[in-house]
């Protein structure tokens, strides 16, 4: 797959990105059907299958379990291929998240991030938000926290992963990229993605094949051909443990190009 900017960020992403939820936890999930997590090996061979399929968007988070763990774990070794998200704000623990967005709990865990990680950065940071998305951004000033990260060099770009229209129009004010929710059956944030790509914002879309509730292909070729704000999408970010699934949703989304 050709490589493109994140916005106009300097960060470069495919039009498929791989979410990484699926091989570190799997209680709280939405997809169809319950599913078994991979043993470390396992996992190890997946995402190296991701990378070798042409990939170069791996995005985690400390709530997909023990997902960052086995991402740095297998692919510490190949950091320089591919653009490595994660998040902050949100944590999976005993089988129940929680939230947190002081500026010193953010820093906490991204700090346990770059140790899971294996690395002294991450490409992307995004705020994993509650569902709050204005409240977080005025009651704990997260804007300056994150661009403190950027500044520090523990992250080449920020961003915002949000569920609200009021709260993704004030991120994108400050953020390099926002993730958003976005399939044929949940268009609402539509004028979100338009104005994100209006002021150079990339957008990642997350359960774009409503978790796994849709047909790929329907869902992609709308996504990445003939949704309204098709051209401001960078990447569809898509959770398998299948690499030839991947490899189905690849040859789909370039079948179009």
């Amino acid at each position: 797959m050709d490589r493109h900017a994140l916005g106009n960020s300097a960060l470069e992403v495919t039009r498929i990105g791989y979410g990484a939820f699926k091989i570190g936890r799997n209680v709280g999930a939405k997809y169809p059907d319950a599913y078994q997590l991979p043993g470390e090996d396992e996992a190890a061979t997946l995402l190296n299958e991701i990378l070798d399929l042409g990939i170069a968007l791996v995005d985690t988070a400390p709530a997909y379990g023990l997902s960052e763990q086995r991402v740095g774990q297998a692919l510490s070794g190949r950091r320089s291929e591919f653009t490595l998200s994660t998040k902050v704000g949100e944590t999976f623990q005993d089988g129940q998240s929680t939230w947190d967005f002081r500026p010193e709990a953010m820093e906490a865990s991204l700090q346990r991030s770059l140790q899971r990680l294996q690395c002294d950065a991450v490409d992307l940071l995004l705020v994993h938000s509650d569902g709050r998305d204005l409240e977080i951004q005025s009651e704990h000033d997260v804007s300056t926290t994150m661009q403190r990260f950027k500044d520090s060099g523990m992250t080449r770009a920020i961003g915002f992963s949000g569920k609200t229209q009021a709260g993704l129009m004030e991120a994108i004010q400050w953020a390099d990229a926002i993730m958003v929710e976005y399939h044929l059956q949940a268009r609402e944030l539509e004028p979100v993605i338009h104005a994100a790509g209006e002021q150079g914002v990339g957008v990642l879309v997350k359960k774009g094949l409503g978790s796994g509730h849709l047909d790929p292909e329907a869902a992609l070729q709308f996504l990445l051909e003939t949704s309204p704000v098709s051209d401001a999408i960078s990447s569809v970010v898509i959770g398998s443990l299948s690499s030839s699934r991947m490899a189905s949703n690849i040859d789909m989304a370039c079948s179009g190009s």
